[in-house]
Formats: structure tokens, sequence, C-alpha cells
């Protein structure tokens, strides 16, 4: 046997082995229970979210009011939102508060999260405490918070002869936002501080280890370490954060109810209430469809901007 013939008969069963090995995984098998469990939970999901949000937009072109029989009226429903000033301001509030609580709860969570991962005793106690707004019903806190600012801080307000303390914020159409966004704030921290967290805890620490050596101080450590690396999650944060507050629901019914005078009015509160009580069923429907636009172009704005910072 030749030398060539040789190679290529111990060539052969190796080629024939890599073959087989790419035509074993081309061809691969799924086990049925892949599909058994996959396969009933996007019916569910389907079920109970797309085929709702379609059915809703089929709404917002009727006159229905939630029962009986309704018709087609097209795009006057849309028409009509574009045209109403309660509306309006019920969007222009709902983007202040929302821009408020976002930068807040970020700016908090970021700062104690960078707090709470330092070299300091019972951190693990202080994370569990610094959690439990997180835990609690945002409606009965809401309530607590609501007794608290109409007569705990009026009377810290007259005890230090303050004016502007000494009456509720609550009834007071200038400061009303104030509790809501406090509230949102407090409870909201928690879980931006907890994914805060996850995100320090992937930072290697002989980055600092090394920049200390080179004389980096605590604060030039955060702005040119902690920082840069930490904006994959703060991207995240950022939008889910602008997501809660922009659906400012429970705050609103638990302190305000939508006063005074209409002025704390969120677009998920008027959503609910004049649509679900005041008999304008398709046309707050078609409010909710505009609604989700908006947190769709909103959700797509803020991951461009920091998709481009974190290119950069």
């Amino acid at each position: 046997m030749s030398q060539a013939s040789a190679v290529r008969g111990l060539s052969t069963p190796r080629s024939a082995k890599k073959r087989s090995h790419v035509s074993r995984f081309s061809h691969r098998h799924v086990d049925p229970a892949f599909y058994w469990m996959a396969v009933p939970a996007a019916i569910l999901f389907a079920a109970f979210l797309y085929f709702p949000f379609l059915r809703g937009v089929g709404y917002s072109f009727t006159n229905s009011q939630g029962y009986g029989t309704s018709h087609f009226i097209g795009l006057r429903n849309y028409a009509a939102l574009f045209q109403d000033g309660r509306v309006g301001h019920a969007y222009l509030f709902t983007f202040l508060i929302s821009l408020a609580i976002t930068l807040l709860v970020n700016f908090i969570a970021l700062f104690l999260a960078v707090a709470l991962n330092a070299h300091i005793a019972c951190k693990t106690g202080l994370r569990a405490i610094f959690f439990i707004p997180y835990t609690l019903a945002v409606l009965v806190i809401g309530y607590v918070f609501r007794y608290l600012f109409m007569t705990v801080v009026p009377s810290w307000g007259q005890s230090m002869h303050s004016s502007w303390l000494s009456q509720s914020m609550l009834t007071n159409e200038s400061m009303a936002w104030f509790p809501i966004v406090f509230l949102a704030v407090w409870q909201g921290v928690a879980y931006s501080m907890l994914l805060y967290l996850a995100g320090l805890q992937t930072i290697d620490s002989e980055i600092y280890e090394a920049a200390s050596i080179d004389g980096a101080n605590g604060w030039k450590a955060f702005w040119s370490i902690t920082f840069p690396l930490m904006k994959p999650f703060l991207t995240i944060n950022l939008v889910l954060t602008m997501k809660n507050a922009m659906n400012t629901f429970d705050q609103v019914v638990a302190l305000t109810g939508g006063g005074p005078n209409s002025s704390t009015e969120t677009v998920s509160y008027l959503i609910f209430n004049n649509g679900l009580t005041g008999g304008e069923y398709a046309y707050q429907t078609a409010n909710a469809v505009i609604f989700f636009l908006v947190l769709l172009v909103i959700a797509g704005i803020q991951l461009g901007i920091s998709n481009r910072s974190e290119e950069n």
C-alpha cells in the first residue's frame, strides 16, 4: 500500500466522524416535553394579553360604553382626545412626575447601592431594611402616607410656624404632586437598588485595587470605573423606572383620588376612572391605545440614547 493510500485510509474515518457530528446537530431531535411546557404558556400569554389588547383596539373605534350595543365611529374618539384639555393635562402631569420619579429613584438607588456594596458592618441587614418598602402593598402604605400628609405634617408645620406646611399638601393644587412623587420614590428605590447591587457584584475588585495604587480616591474611582461599567444596568433601570412611573396609579388612588380639582390625575387613573365608572369606555380605550404608543416611543428613545452613550 502506498503512502498516499495509507493517508487516505487514515483520514476517511475522521472525516466521516466529522460529517456524522454535523449531521447529528443539524437534525437534532427536540424532546416533546419542551413543547408541552412552552406552547401552553404561549397560548395563555396570548389569551390574557394580546387578545384583550386587540379587542381593546377594536373597541376604540366604536361608541361602546362597556355594555349593550355599539356602533363603528371610526377615528372620532382619537380626534376628540387631541381636543380634550383634561386628557392633555393628565399627559403633562404624568410626564412631569415620571421625570422627577425616574431621576430621584435612580440617583438615590445608585447612591445606596454603592454605599451598601462597601465594606461596612451589618450591610446584609441594611440591604433587607432598605428593601422592605418594595414588599408592602402600595394602597395600604398609601393610606398611611395620606394620614401623615393630612394630619402629622400640618401639625409639624404649625409647631414650626411654617405657613406652607401648616395646611395639607393633598388639598393644595400646586403641592399635591409632592406626596405622590414622595411615595413613588420611597417604594421604587428598593428594586432599583437591588439591580444596581447586582451590577456592582460583576465589577472585579482588582480594578479598584489597581486604581487605588495609582492614587485614585473614592470619587475618581466612582466616575472612572463604577459609573462607566454600570451603564448597562443604568439603561435597564431607567427604562423600568420610567415605565413604572408613567403608570402611576395606586399612589393617586390612595393619596388624592385625582384631586384637588383633577390636578393630580395621571393617564392611568383617568383611563380607569372615566372608562369604567364615567361612561367613556370606548373613548378611554382609545386613550389607552395612544398611551401605549407613547410608552413605546419613550422606551425606544431611552434605549437609543443609552446604547449610543455605551458605544461612545
